[in-house]
């Protein structure tokens, strides 16, 4: 090899430090000084722009952030925070923040409720803004014609107490969480312990408001078909920011029945056969009964030092006791059920039970929010399609045992949701679904070790579990939303990758998702770890097309000046 004079070399470092210098990532003030600027001449009500802006520096910044933050996981020093939080009023405050962030070139993330299990809404790995939705809680109830209006910041828990205020024989299915969000819920596709009566949340919504890149408000009309569809389970946080929803009321009896029934493995209670059965009958039964089985590790009462499995299933039936009493004995003998189990009660009531409320509480519980409170947790989720054999139930309780904390939530399917067609909605896990799994583990230290002790544990028994549940593809649900399954890279906006995960939480509907992105989206503004891609791949970093800003592209410069320079240096030394 020939002397290589250095000089080349000084060059390609003076040129890289001078390129890096001129994209070097403004700081957070900076931003907050555009952004304000910016939203003021784009929002109808100038004078409230500076109390819906939160920068870094402002004294309530933290609070602000951490008041939704539902996984204590990303509650830590080290967890990437925003440069700035808004949190809009009114509709234009939301059309401004769009139009700002984008003219700006800067990320941006859309919070809820904030109980999307990766954090997805409030963290990233690149410069980002929140356009937290909390103050947008509008809920109109118009019982005549069976609908409601529900603007995205609400709760689940608000929503119910505003049906009841109107009407004691309507509900509508969702969630049995009440903090969860109105937004992220509904658009991802929203189920609850109604759903073999009634479907989903996404089965139940009649129209939409949304935001979309271009700062427009839209409702179903305005956004045509193909958007409308694809919010109704595809996720809202790909196509804009959802301002509301317009559901439709269900209709439910006066008088509901509740029970919990409990089996221990260690007790010679049939705990085995008890689940083989409940495999056969939950999701074939009554589409007025839902029963939830819960089975969970636990420490023996019968062998010291040892642990057991419990097996729980946790039921609502919208009739009354002595019916659902008479069902269970003919079609699910092993369960036991008497009337002693059973609790009739009213449809409200019947939401705090399954809240975990005390039997005295009164329905305005629901409307606490109950802020700044999250555990440690990793969710998983899987499909079942066919029963799980003894062998296979026995091997399980042997593996959860092993694996140490993480248990298992089964929801059954069937009644409405074997009805709907899997192109219906994006949700695609309808009919030969028997039900979903949800992987559930929690803990209440901090610390890396103990999170990535039990995100293991949880990821263990998801890989044990690989031969029970469905295949080509392994399907999950976008709600239980799992970073495991696959990411598009930061910066990214590649198909193969969004494939990955997408074919997974949509299966063949997932095409028609990426249609619609490319067509309301193009430059893929809307992007999160998990958002749907599109297929042009043009100007993928959300900024427009004419002077993109150089926040947005700092970390793509530095990228590309690194591998150049790489590829420079790598020819000297040829």
């Amino acid at each position: 090899m020939e002397n290589l004079s250095p000089l080349p070399f000084v060059l390609l470092i003076f040129l890289l430090l001078n390129v890096t210098a001129s994209v070097a990532a403004p700081t957070a003030e900076s931003v907050y000084t555009s952004f304000l600027r910016c939203l003021t001449n784009n929002t109808k009500s100038q004078d409230h722009v500076s109390d819906i802006v939160f920068a870094q520096t402002n004294s309530t910044f933290s609070s602000v952030l951490q008041a939704y933050i539902r996984n204590a996981r990303f509650n830590t020093t080290s967890t990437p925070k925003p440069l700035l939080i808004v949190t809009p009023f009114e509709e234009s405050d939301v059309q401004g923040a769009v139009i700002c962030a984008k003219s700006i070139g800067i990320q941006l993330k859309i919070r809820s409720g904030g109980h999307d299990f990766e954090g997805i809404s409030y963290v990233s790995d690149q410069p980002f803004i929140i356009i937290d939705m909390f103050q947008f809680r509008n809920i109109t109830v118009d019982v005549q014609n069976e609908v409601a209006v529900v603007q995205a910041g609400a709760t689940l828990g608000e929503v119910y107490y505003r049906i009841w205020e109107k009407s004691k024989v309507h509900g509508f299915p969702a969630g049995v969480c009440p903090t969860v969000g109105v937004g992220g819920h509904l658009s991802g596709g929203g189920y609850g312990n109604m759903l073999r009566k009634h479907g989903l949340s996404v089965d139940n919504i009649v129209d939409a408001k949304i935001v979309d890149v271009k700062g427009r408000i839209l409702d179903k009309k305005g956004m045509g078909e193909d958007l409308f569809w694809a919010i109704r389970g595809g996720g809202g946080a790909s196509f804009g920011v959802i301002l509301s929803f317009t559901v439709k009321l269900v209709q439910v009896p006066k008088v509901v029945t509740v029970y919990r029934v409990v089996k221990s493995l260690d007790k010679n209670e049939n705990t085995t056969e008890f689940v083989l059965q409940w495999q056969q009958v939950a999701p074939h039964t009554d589409d007025r009964l839902f029963m939830r089985l819960l089975l969970q590790p636990v420490s023996s009462k019968v062998v010291k030092g040892q642990k057991t499995i419990r097996a729980t299933v946790i039921a609502l039936f919208l009739g009354g006791a002595d019916e659902v009493v008479t069902l269970m004995g003919k079609e699910f003998p092993t369960l036991g059920l008497n009337k002693e189990n059973c609790t009739e009660m009213s449809w409200i009531d019947s939401v705090l039970w399954w809240a975990n409320f005390d039997n005295t509480t009164k329905p305005d519980a629901l409307l606490d929010r109950n802020v700044n409170s999250a555990s440690f947790l990793k969710r998983k989720s899987d499909y079942v399609q066919k029963p799980i054999s003894k062998e296979g139930l026995e091997g399980i309780w042997k593996k959860m045992v092993e694996v140490g904390k993480t248990g298992f939530v089964f929801n059954p399917y069937g009644g409405k949701m074997s009805e709907v067609s899997s192109d219906a909605t994006p949700f695609p896990h309808r009919a030969g679904n028997l039900f979903k799994i949800q992987y559930s583990v929690n803990w209440e230290e901090p610390g890396i070790e103990l999170e990535n002790n039990f995100t293991r544990q949880a990821r263990m028994l998801y890989s044990y579990m690989t031969p029970f549940v469905s295949r080509n593809p392994r399907s999950a649900f976008l709600n239980y939303r799992d970073l495991d399954i696959g990411t598009n890279s930061f910066g990214n906006n590649s198909y193969e990758e969004g494939a990955v995960y997408g074919v997974k939480y949509f299966n063949d509907n997932f095409d028609r998702l990426v249609k619609i992105k490319t067509a309301v989206d193009p430059e893929n503004f809307f992007r999160n770890e998990q958002s749907i891609p599109t297929h042009t791949g043009l100007n993928t970093t959300g900024a427009s097309k004419s002077g993109a800003s150089e926040l947005s592209h700092f970390s793509l410069y530095w990228k590309l000046m690194v591998k150049v320079g790489g590829l420079l240096l790598l020819e000297l030394f040829i």
